[in-house]
């Protein structure tokens, strides 16, 4: 990395999961919208053929004369490969396959636990977490080994465990994870402050908050925008349009797999007072399962939808058939911005910017006072050169601390049980997981954790197998 006259030339970037068929597209593009930043982007994928392509697609997108970032795309064979050297290290990964994701959605069902997600918490959660583990381990030894003083940017779930897990194995890790739930809920505010206050195209970044929480079970308990409190305004449009939610003019949830109406929040807000900052979908698996997911038709009436794996299988299609057109030049990639975050922040470690943002780290600097210090909580950070400064978002209140607290255990009987292979820490999770608790049988939990671990044995240890 070499920096002059505020520019940052030859970055070297690791990119572990580099053929993805989505979110490798938008980091290119991110990439390619940015002046102060070029350099290498090494790609790595067990899908080489997929990173293969993505390096072709990478280096098309350098030669457009719309690219102001100029990045020479490779694919690299193996971690060390690919992390030696490296300035910053992303992590974007599928943990198995669609198949293996069907399973942790669907299989609970058959004792009518349903999940909006599947990816964080509840059983889907769960056993998506034993198969990621052990990949974050091999992937925190490497870094250890490879490319230790390199940051890290994590963006597969479950966030949490994943961030956890890199920290348990490798403690001077310089690594954090990122999330956009949060701007999503700024938006939201950004919307409501428009409508009521007749002010247009109000900047998202421009809505302060402090976020508090860990990821996708985030909450604000301080919104503001230009010296006005948010606070009461949403408090109004809450009490106001409680039945309805907000509506996005751009993600109606009713055809629109990933949105909602906001009404979980509104209900979330009711209840206890803060703004709960993720989508509806994530925010309702950390709440006991009879409020919003008791069934398809208490979710309909909540005004958002159960993942739809199928859904998700056909978009992987019309992606990869993407991925050929945009190969072999019948397509070329928008360079639009994409609303994310990641290459501001590389731009704030290489000492470009100053930035204020969300972050996913351990609680050592007690960011959230009253959670104990191993806990990977989600709060604003200030991010500069070669530094994550902490900001202190203060206590949980109480309410939430009491919601939050079976997840926070879960988190470390996951974690012993991917690295022990221990099913006993898999069922204490399970039975203490909100949408399993009080709606499934010691028996039936036992029978369950056994299925479901089958349904993803492929990409498991040989311990549980």
């Amino acid at each position: 990395m070499k920096y002059q006259s505020n520019m940052v030339s030859d970055l070297q970037i690791a990119y572990i999961g580099g053929g993805s068929r989505g979110w490798a597209w938008t980091f290119m593009t991110d990439l390619a919208r940015e002046p102060k930043l070029s350099g290498t982007v090494r790609l790595f994928d067990i899908d080489k053929s997929a990173a293969e392509q993505n390096m072709f697609i990478g280096n098309s997108i350098t030669q457009r004369e719309d690219a102001i970032g100029k990045w020479n795309y490779e694919t690299k064979e193996t971690l060390e490969e690919a992390l030696t050297g490296a300035d910053f290290i992303v992590i974007s990964i599928l943990p198995g396959t669609f198949d293996e994701m069907e399973s942790d959605v669907h299989t609970p069902e058959r004792l009518g636990i349903y999940q909006s997600v599947g990816d964080t918490a509840g059983p889907g959660g769960i056993i998506r977490a034993l198969r990621t583990i052990p990949m974050f381990v091999d992937i925190a030894e490497a870094v250890k080994k490879y490319a230790p003083k390199a940051w890290v940017i994590n963006y597969t779930n479950p966030m949490t465990l994943c961030v956890k897990t890199l920290y348990h194995v490798f403690p001077e890790i310089k690594a954090f994870g990122c999330c956009h739930e949060v701007f999503g809920t700024q938006k939201v505010l950004k919307g409501i402050a428009e409508q009521v206050l007749g002010i247009e195209d109000i900047p998202r970044n421009e809505v302060h908050v402090n976020v508090l929480g860990i990821n996708h079970f985030t909450w604000f308990d301080y919104a503001s925008y230009q010296g006005i409190d948010l606070f009461p305004i949403y408090r109004d449009y809450v009490k106001e349009h409680f039945e309805e939610g907000f509506i996005e003019n751009d993600a109606n949830w009713a055809n629109t797999t990933f949105a909602c109406s906001h009404r979980v929040k509104f209900d979330l807000f009711q209840k206890y007072g803060l703004i709960a900052a993720a989508g509806d979908r994530h925010l309702a698996e950390f709440v006991p399962g009879d409020w919003y997911l008791k069934d398809p038709e208490n979710v309909k009436s909540w005004k958002f939808g159960l993942t739809t794996v199928d859904w998700r299988k056909e978009d992987l299609k019309q992606r990869l058939e993407k991925s050929h057109r945009l190969v072999s030049g019948e397509e070329k990639v928008d360079l639009k911005a994409s609303g994310e975050e990641g290459i501001l922040l590389i731009k704030a470690l290489c000492g470009l910017e100053r930035v204020v943002s969300n972050v996913n780290i351990p609680n050592t600097n007690r960011q959230i006072p009253n959670i104990p210090d191993s806990v990977v909580v989600e709060t604003n950070a200030i991010f500069e050169r070669d530094a994550i400064r902490p900001i202190i978002a203060g206590e949980m209140p109480d309410s939430i601390l009491h919601l939050t607290i079976p997840h926070i255990q879960n988190h470390e009987l996951v974690l012993k049980a991917a690295l022990t292979c221990d099913k006993e820490l898999v069922k204490q999770a399970f039975a203490n997981d909100p949408l399993v608790k009080g709606r499934a049988t010691a028996e039936e939990i036992d029978l369950l954790v056994e299925d479901m671990i089958q349904g993803s044995i492929k990409y498991l240890p040989e311990g549980w197998k």
